[in-house]
């Protein structure tokens, strides 16, 4: 018998087998597809390193905006690319998975993992046969996969997923990307700057609709500059194949009918709790409205043996909440800790350029929750950094408590605001006003001093400061 048996072997799963493994505990992984799971796979690592790509070719056909500076960029080998991005997935799944589980010391069964009464889990081997496994402490972390909506005709297209999007082997001429949140953001932008002509389309009235409206203004603002169509408030109605293109059939606001025809169409709906095929029923854990699996506060099933981490559980759909669930498992599971997380102060970050990061609460979640708000927007024009990099395109809002001044929320868009924000995280956490970040030290020319030029709009106006005395 095992200590600990892992179903999947992403993020949370080795989490939780590197926690385990350092008490000496003995542990067992089931992967029915690729080891490392969607991150490493076909998610952060490759959709990332073909955003740099990308962005090194738009930094080039864009260089003009330097005064003297001349550059150009040739249509792109997308099959060199796509060949560098698989090389870079594989040498990282090697390094950060498969050689780790080697070194650490636990076994990794290539097969279908379902539980039966006990409870145990059987595997169908992929190569054949079947193996029962027995153990202490059981963890789902399977995953999660795309979520594909019900559109009339779309099973009789040949549709991309953001996962078969990063192992296409040649560029289409134009795309369709279904879904303006993260997702559809990056690949849309990720695809125009390779040379596809994009549009994208968004149910609801503005693009990232979890964002503060003007960050989605702004952002609308970027994709038409780039030459982007955007289509919000917007449905997929039907699809169907004409002549070797898609024809998307949309309802555009107060019902107006519109086509378009593109040579691909991407659904980018966001995603769905892998747990198909569990047989989670077998052994009383529950799943719930979209499919995850049901755990209290601590990660726990109903089944006191098993536990769960990771997208699986519904909660938020980040690789390093992932990897927190896996040790805060172990933890709970072998030493009763009963640790939970909060979310509160989580950071989330969308890799356009420029980039869209936030933490803590908007200015309508604020107001939601009984506080009377005080916001500030910094347009990026302000932002020496900004200036410097001939790039002004974005902004910083700030929530703040109206009497305290006490921080609520940050968001940022600008290049760089995945780091910009993890500032705002610590401000968060020690509940700061933005009078205190007024007056924090900020290196000069960093896109880090937007926050602190941000939080000094509540009590002057910094268009009268000098650039570099603020």
């Amino acid at each position: 018998m095992f200590d600990l048996a892992i179903i999947g072997s992403g993020g949370a799963a080795f989490a939780a087998a590197i926690a385990a493994r350092r008490e000496d505990r003995s542990v067992v992984m089931v992967e029915r597809g690729t080891v490392g799971g969607t991150c490493v796979n076909t998610g952060c690592v490759p959709s990332k390193a073909l955003l740099a790509a990308a962005e090194a070719r738009h930094v080039a056909l864009s260089a003009d905006r330097f005064p003297g500076i001349r550059a150009s960029a040739e249509e792109v080998a997308f099959t060199e690319l796509i060949g560098g991005k698989s090389d870079l997935v594989a040498s990282m799944r090697q390094d950060k998975y498969t050689g780790l589980s080697a070194e650490y010391g636990w076994e990794i069964i290539d097969g279908r993992a379902r539980f039966v009464h006990g409870p145990t889990v059987e595997v169908d081997l992929a190569e054949g046969g079947s193996r029962r496994i027995e153990a202490e402490h059981y963890l789902v972390a399977t995953g999660s996969s795309p979520r594909i909506p019900g559109v009339d005709g779309l099973d009789e297209v040949d549709y991309l997923t953001s996962t078969t999007a990063m192992e296409l082997t040649a560029l289409p001429g134009s795309m369709l990307v279904i879904g303006g949140n993260y997702v559809g953001l990056e690949q849309a932008q990720l695809f125009s700057r390779l040379g596809v002509r994009v549009e994208v389309v968004e149910m609801l009235d503005r693009l990232a609709p979890a964002e503060e409206p003007e960050v989605s203004d702004a952002l609308a603002r970027v994709f038409a500059e780039e030459g982007i169509g955007v289509h919000t408030g917007t449905v997929l109605t039907q699809v169907r194949r004409e002549n070797e293109q898609v024809v998307a059939d949309l309802r555009a606001p107060q019902g107006h009918p519109l086509e378009l025809r593109v040579d691909a169409l991407l659904m980018a709906t966001g995603r769905a709790p892998a747990t198909d095929g569990l047989g989670l029923d077998a052994v009383g854990v529950r799943t719930g409205q979209h499919g995850q699996v049901v755990t209290d506060e601590h990660l726990r099933t109903d089944n006191p043996q098993i536990w769960a981490a990771g997208d699986v559980t519904g909660h938020p759909q980040f690789v390093y909440v992932a990897g927190a669930h896996g040790a805060v498992v172990v933890d709970n599971a072998f030493h009763q800790a009963d640790r939970t997380l909060d979310y509160h102060h989580l950071p989330r970050v969308t890799f356009t350029s420029p980039q869209i990061a936030a933490a803590g609460l908007t200015d309508a979640e604020a107001q939601e929750r009984g506080y009377d708000c005080e916001c500030r927007v910094l347009p990026l024009e302000y932002v020496p950094r900004a200036l410097i990099n001939r790039d002004t395109r974005g902004l910083v809002k700030l929530v703040a408590e109206r009497d305290t001044g006490r921080l609520l929320g940050a968001h940022v868009l600008a290049d760089g605001a995945g780091e910009v924000i993890a500032t705002a995280v610590y401000a968060l956490h020690n509940q700061m006003s933005v009078y205190d970040m007024g007056e924090l030290w900020c290196p000069y020319l960093t896109m880090a001093e937007a926050l602190k030029l941000a939080a000094q709009t509540f009590t002057r106006d910094i268009t009268k400061l000098s650039c570099c005395a603020a």
